[in-house]
């Protein structure tokens, strides 16, 4: 059967403790609203996300990963809770919503995934509530339960000190009948400890009315919820163990898997080895390559190369077939064929093959004001502790002396050479220390 789906995203979330609106904070690179969203489209072309706190904010940023979600908006003041999530907007009638079964998601679960949402849609009933077993229940609604049928809800506010011991706890994850939504989210009402409309009250509405209501089992993981930093760090390591596993499954080398930070939209091509401490972020690609010990590669591709250990490629490098050593720092740097083997700036620059950096190299490419390139070509020799001041260009075969300063063009064949002229004292020690 087909399914729409709701995603509730209004709340303010204030035990995160952050003006940022808590389904935007990151978890491994995307806010955490995008993964439920991703899944949800796994399962459903009728997605729905609510919205109220900072609403705008976060339909901008979802709509740079999605184009095809429908957004409403929740009027907090006058419809506050997650019964008025379901309630177009002034009035109590239900949300429009393409078919006849709806799925009810919170906006802070970002571990749920695919086949959890098949297996719960699988369930064949009016109404069906995602519950987990918890050993500490506190801080989420009770399940009351007569034998296996469903006979309430109540919420941890309003709960008795008996009713606080149940371990058996609501998911906040809902799937009913369009028809007996569209009859009880109209009838629900705010006479309770928060005044808030409680999407919980349907289940009591359906008890009443002899509906069928079925359970299921969810695990803590995959129903994990978000409301806190702490419960965004202990998602954010689930999350890793999920990429670092999807990686070494497809053939990706780690050593000390679990020192290793990957986020979502990084992509391995072929044989790749990671060592210790890496992180790779951002829309990275590594091709075929070594990332050493410590390393940090930032929206960069990397191909046929190794990188580190202690190197940084920050954003929008491309390095094929380089070996890049410990202590180089790239940045927006096109490097192919080229040895920087350490202690190393490469800012705004193109490098040929054959190209040798020497340990104390810089590209000087920032004036102040604005920023410039540096063009090497093949087969070039610079020499250690030399400063290469952009805009410059140095043709193909050019040998540059250790220690120089390049801040003209050089062209093909050059030896360039830019230093002071040594001078040596005779005695000069025995000056300087006399008496010492």
């Amino acid at each position: 059967m087909q399914t729409s789906i709701v995603i509730m995203a209004a709340g303010k979330g204030t035990r995160m403790h952050s003006t940022l609106p808590k389904v935007l904070h990151k978890i491994c690179g995307k806010p955490m609203l995008f993964y439920i969203i991703r899944e949800a489209l796994k399962v459903s072309d009728d997605v729905h996300v609510v919205l109220s706190h900072q609403a705008a904010m976060i339909e901008e940023r979802l709509k740079q990963d999605f184009d095809n979600l429908h957004f409403h908006l929740q009027d907090l003041q006058n419809f506050p809770g997650t019964g008025g999530a379901l309630m177009q907007q002034g009035s109590k009638k239900l949300l429009d919503t393409k078919y006849n079964r709806i799925l009810i998601l919170n906006g802070d679960m970002p571990l749920i995934y695919e086949d959890i949402l098949k297996n719960l849609l699988r369930v064949n009933a009016p109404m069906v509530l995602g519950i987990l077993e918890l050993q500490d229940p506190s801080g989420y609604g009770r399940i009351l339960m007569d034998g296996d049928c469903v006979k309430g809800i109540v919420e941890e506010k309003d709960c008795t000190q008996v009713e606080k011991k149940i371990k058996k706890v609501n998911a906040g994850i809902y799937v009913v009948d369009k028809k007996l939504l569209q009859e009880f989210i109209p009838t629900l009402e705010n006479q309770n400890a928060q005044q808030e409309y409680y999407l919980t009250d349907i289940v009591q509405k359906g008890v009443q009315k002899g509906v069928e209501i079925k359970v299921f089992m969810g695990d803590v993981e995959s129903f994990m919820g978000v409301n806190s930093k702490l419960d965004l760090c202990n998602a954010q390591e689930i999350m890793l163990q999920r990429l670092r596993k999807k990686a070494m499954l497809n053939g990706v080398i780690m050593h000390l898997p679990h020192t290793i930070y990957l986020e979502e939209d990084v992509e391995f091509v072929g044989e790749c080895e990671l060592q210790e401490g890496v992180r790779i972020i951002g829309k990275s690609v590594i091709e075929e390559s070594v990332i050493k010990s410590h390393s940090v590669i930032e929206e960069s591709v990397i191909k046929n190369s190794d990188v580190g250990p202690l190197a940084h490629i920050r954003p929008k490098s491309i390095i094929k077939d380089s070996h890049i050593g410990n202590f180089v720092e790239v940045k927006a740097g096109d490097l192919e064929g080229v040895k920087a083997g350490h202690l190393s700036y490469l800012g705004d620059c193109e490098i040929k093959k054959g190209s040798n950096i020497g340990a104390g190299v810089i590209t000087c490419n920032y004036d102040g004001k604005n920023k410039h390139k540096t063009w090497i070509g093949e087969n070039v020799f610079v020499g250690s502790d030399s400063q290469i001041i952009a805009p410059v260009k140095i043709d193909s075969e050019v040998l540059i002396g250790a220690g120089s300063t390049i801040s003209k063009d050089c062209n093909m064949g050059d030896l360039v050479l830019s230093r002071v002229e040594q001078k040596n004292i005779a005695k000069g020690y025995y000056k300087f220390f006399k008496g010492k």
